[in-house]
């Protein structure tokens, strides 16, 4: 019975470099936020700039040497998200991003999060244990996420890095033009975390609940 299970529900190689990669903006993201909270904003701004580096890294090497994973389709959108709710809450509470837009993206991303939790569950071939659930390898739905979203989520991560960096910037003659320019991102974002996250109720093909054969052939490939 083990035998045939594992051969119905294919696990897949989730070691990867890439991967290894963005579990560590995954853990990067807490601190980033300490950081940010007890003022250590040239350390922060240090760390998020490997937070960007390795998102375009993991990616690069993912698609170089195919190591491509369905897992990694879940994690890298996490990891991202992850680090943006950690200093959306850190500005907001520093005062330092205004409440409404916060309140905009971190609602944005609770409802997505539910979002995933559910196709996690419904596309999980039985028998729908909690160990299997939080198994990654076991790959039953694929995220793909919509140009829009691509667009924000860059848009975002701009805005925070801009956000964190401010307080380096005071007083060198460029601060007010600065927070002149950082007002109109807020707009901006503002607008395209709704568009965003209106954009997977839309989208044919945001999410893929993977067949048995094609979760075997995810898991063949590593």
């Amino acid at each position: 019975m083990k035998t045939r299970l594992l051969r119905l529900t294919p696990h897949e190689n989730i070691y990867t470099l890439p991967n290894i990669l963005t579990f560590s903006r995954l853990l990067a993201a807490p601190l980033v936020g300490y950081l940010v909270v007890y003022d250590h904003h040239a350390w922060a701004v240090g760390l998020f700039a490997y937070a960007g580096i390795t998102d375009l890294v993991d990616g690069w090497i993912a698609r170089k040497w195919k190591l491509q994973t369905v897992v990694g389709t879940v994690i890298d959108p996490m990891a991202d998200k992850t680090l943006m709710t950690v200093l959306v809450g850190v500005l907001a509470w520093k005062g330092a991003m205004p409440l409404w837009l916060a309140g905009i993206i971190l609602s944005r991303d609770v409802l997505l999060g539910m979002a995933a939790i559910y196709y996690r569950y419904i596309s999980l071939p039985p028998p729908k244990t909690f160990s299997r659930y939080w198994d990654f390898s076991l790959p039953s739905a694929e995220v793909h996420p919509t140009g829009i979203s691509k667009i924000n989520t860059a848009l975002q991560l701009g805005l925070i890095g801009w956000t964190v960096g401010m307080p380096l910037m005071v007083g060198n003659g460029v601060g007010a033009a600065l927070e002149s320019g950082l007002v109109g991102m807020q707009y901006l974002v503002a607008t395209t975390t709704i568009w965003s996250g209106a954009s997977y109720l839309y989208t044919k093909d945001a999410v893929k609940i993977l067949t048995p054969e094609e979760s075997e052939q995810r898991a063949m490939k590593k």
